[in-house]
């Protein structure tokens, strides 16, 4: 039996449909899905993992988070354990019976060591087992079978590369993260608090965006001013800019405005036309797609996350590639013939095809692992959704677009003279379309000019007069943001949407483009102070390299981590020796993070905080225990600070993240009438027969109370939805006598029984994660 090991179980099923004479049977070994098929007359079972099966960890001595076991643990040694137990047991199950083991992972460095790690698991159960490589770089059947007819062993370099990563990742994060945390905690006076994460890359990364927003801040704005004339030829109407395109004095914009006032005629003192040639672009590595899915609106966390569900799904190739020079191996001439099947591409994809020779454009990063990410199936747009459309329309018309020709603009400036003012005019006019035909992403708008004679005249309908700054550098945007990491070397292909990712998840900057928070800012600051060297990207880059030489086997992973780990312990002990002033700096930090306004009472500030005894969040004054001001918060939910003040009656508001909830804005104020409804009767208490209606908390939840309520002898409440339009009806519901509302919602009205235990309440219908219907 021939044993097929792939990261995942969809891939393990795709690859079995593929490989399969006939069809393939689903069946499990223990809790572990695999497909079982013949090929060659052979029996093959192919098996999915979940990524990592085996991880790494400290040892249980340092499970407890202490500034004193610091030290230690940047030298520990870390101990292998089982991540995916119940894969592990169906990998040795099925190694008794294996003749042969191929592995499938992916084709890079994680995607090695995952494959390693299984073929030692089952070699550990069957020493005497072959094992073989196939690296693949699409879902397609001629890929596929390509890969499987050669034969390659794993690389041993490329899964030390990997490794080294993984255990340099986790000490340099595990070690800073507890010193940052614990060190916070002890400086704010409190046994726990918010974790605060630092990262070899992720460091260095926060430390742009926040040099960015202090390069902002100290940028002092200089006023200029710009003078636009209004002109006409032709019946078209176009505008020119004055020679001196800025004037540092107001007084002297306003002689030209004054100069070239009641004129109403302009000369051409010259007309220059000349043709210039756009380039297509360069194939798409990782980094290049990320920018332009950001371009369109999609984070590049979002973007990666459905180039890799395109991939599984056989539609482009592998997204995570550095490439970006096409391998002469790759039939260039058969995917346009498959992008011509796809009905927005047919008419270019077939005028491409008519072409003697395809000369596909060449990028400056060449590699050999993957070609550059390309279309390599058919897609259904109207089967599709949205933005997993978007992402494979960029795959494709960027494919298209590398194998046309250079888009070619003529270029006209026409220098117009109004009583001896100078004005300058810009157009451009499309000669050749060339690529832009097919890829109009990234292209500046640009304005054709009506038809002039140089000598000529045309009219002039006025000028004005534009007061304007100079602006500060423009702050990241996530796409910005991952070409700037893949310039200094912080990260991989397949590792800084996610590092950006994880920066938003802790809270430490915040919008897109991106701004720190005052944690964010907090962290870097109190890390500047005494350790500059692990936010600088140089450091971070440095080992980068190094892997890279694993990789290469011109390096081992025991001197990279050793060399990590020694870089680590200098830092730590300057660190260790500045717990007070860096705690001190991260509390303050912690303290303007969660202000949310003044104290009516104290007028100190507001803050958020969090209770131990109660495992709740809630808004109390700075001022405690001198003034003992509070206010309720909602459970299972984040909160941010609200510039704003209510509108309605003045107090602090703070936002509410609740999962599957609209974000909302909500007042402080329990006596706001924000948080007030109508109190809607909506039928009698099938206890007393009092009257229930609709109420609401000091926090806005609306709820049906009894008007005879009390604690102890009627405690006679309800819960209600906190979304849609209460109705209320006559109706009594049958097994419980309690009342029936109707909820109105966005599908559509709903009909309850406001007892949630009655056994005849029916819920709405939703999908669940699995995409089923629940009843």
């Amino acid at each position: 039996m021939r044993l097929v090991i792939s990261e995942k179980n969809i891939a393990a099923k795709k690859l079995a449909d593929i490989l399969a004479v006939g069809k393939s049977t689903a069946d499990k070994v223990y809790s572990t899905p695999v497909y079982r098929f013949r090929r060659d007359g052979d029996e093959w079972v192919s098996i999915g993992l979940k990524g990592h099966i085996i991880g790494v960890d400290f040892p249980d001595e340092f499970s407890k988070w202490r500034l004193e076991d610091l030290t230690e643990m940047v030298g520990a040694d870390l101990v292998e354990e089982p991540a995916e137990k119940g894969i592990i047991q169906s990998l040795r199950s099925l190694a008794k019976k294996a003749t042969h083991v191929v592995v499938a992972t992916d084709y890079d460095r994680e995607g090695e060591l995952i494959g390693a790690d299984a073929a030692n698991v089952v070699l550990a159960v069957n020493p005497a087992l072959p094992v073989t490589r196939v690296r693949y770089s699409a879902f397609t059947r001629e890929e596929i079978e390509r890969a499987f007819a050669q034969n390659a062993p794993i690389d041993q370099a490329l899964a030390d590369a990997g490794a080294s990563r993984r255990d340099i990742d986790l000490v340099w994060g595990a070690v800073l993260t507890r010193y940052l945390t614990i060190t916070s905690n002890k400086a704010a006076k409190r046994a726990w608090g918010d974790v605060l994460s630092a990262g070899r890359v992720q460091t260095p990364a926060l430390k742009l965006i926040v040099d960015r927003e202090r390069e902002r801040e100290a940028f002092t704005p200089e006023n200029y001013w710009v003078v636009k004339g209004g002109f006409e030829a032709e019946g078209t109407a176009f505008d020119a800019v004055h020679e001196t395109a800025r004037f540092s004095s107001a007084e002297d914009a306003q002689r030209v405005l004054d100069a070239v006032e009641g004129h109403s005629l302009a000369e051409v003192l010259s007309l220059v036309t000349k043709q210039r040639t756009v380039k297509p672009p360069a194939p798409f590595n990782t980094t290049s797609l990320l920018m332009a899915g950001a371009a369109e609106g999609l984070s590049p966390s979002r973007t990666m996350r459905i180039a890799e569900s395109l991939y599984m799904d056989g539609l482009i190739s592998y997204p995570r590639v550095d490439n970006t020079v096409y391998p002469k191996s790759l039939d260039l001439k058969a995917l346009l013939r498959t992008l011509k099947k796809v009905g927005p591409y047919q008419e270019y994809a077939a005028e491409l095809l008519s072409k003697p020779n395809l000369a596909p454009t060449r990028g400056q990063k060449e590699a050999t692992d993957h070609p550059p990410i390309h279309p390599t199936g058919v897609a259904d747009p109207d089967k599709m959704k949205p933005e997993n459309y978007k992402v494979y329309n960029l795959v494709a018309r960027r494919f298209m677009a590398t194998l046309s020709d250079p888009a070619v603009l003529e270029s006209a400036k026409a220098i117009l003279q109004v009583a001896g003012e100078k004005f300058v005019a810009r157009g451009d006019v499309t000669v050749t379309p060339g690529f832009r035909a097919i890829y109009p992403f990234g292209q500046k708008k640009s304005e054709q000019l009506p038809l002039l004679t140089e000598g000529g005249s045309c009219g002039f309908t006025g000028a004005n007069l534009d007061a304007k700054q100079t602006q500060p550098p423009d702050r990241f945007t996530q796409g910005r943001l991952i070409q700037e990491m893949e310039k200094r070397g912080l990260g991989t292909k397949a590792t800084r949407h996610e590092i950006i990712q994880t920066l938003y998840d802790r809270k430490y900057i915040t919008n897109d483009p991106a701004e720190p928070t005052c944690k964010g800012r907090s962290v870097i600051d109190a890390l500047v102070l005494r350790a500059r060297q692990i936010t600088d990207a140089e450091m971070t880059a440095e080992l980068e390299r190094e892997m890279d030489e694993i990789a290469n086997a011109r390096s081992t992973r025991s001197k990279v981590v050793g060399h990590s780990r020694r870089m680590l312990g200098e830092v730590m002990a300057v660190l260790l020796d500045s717990v007070a002033e860096v705690g001190e700096a991260l509390k303050a930090a912690a303290d303007e993070d969660a202000k949310v306004g003044k104290c009516p009472q104290s007028g100190d500030d507001l803050l958020i905080k969090y209770s131990p005894k109660t495992r709740a969040f809630f808004v109390g004054c700075q001022g405690y225990p001198d003034c003992s001001v509070t206010f309720p918060l909602p459970k299972n939910a984040k909160f941010a600070s609200v510039d704003e003040a209510c509108a309605v009656c003045g107090s602090p508001q703070v936002k509410v993240i609740q999962f599957r909830r609209p974000v909302r804005v909500m007042c402080l104020s329990p006596d706001c009438s924000t948080k007030k409804g109508p109190e809607i009767e909506v039928g009698k208490c099938p206890s007393c027969g009092g009257t229930l209606r609709v109420r609401y908390s000091q926090v806005g939840t609306r709820f049906v109370r009894c008007e005879k309520y009390d604690s102890e002898t009627h405690p006679i409440s309800y819960p209600l939805p906190q979304t849609g339009e209460l109705e209320p009806t006559d109706e009594i519901c049958e097994p419980c006598m309690a009342p029936k509302v109707i909820v109105h919602t966005k599908k559509g009205p709903w009909k309850i029984c406001i007892d949630p235990n009655c056994a005849q309440r029916t819920e709405p219908k939703t999908r669940s994660r699995k995409g089923k219907k629940s009843k």
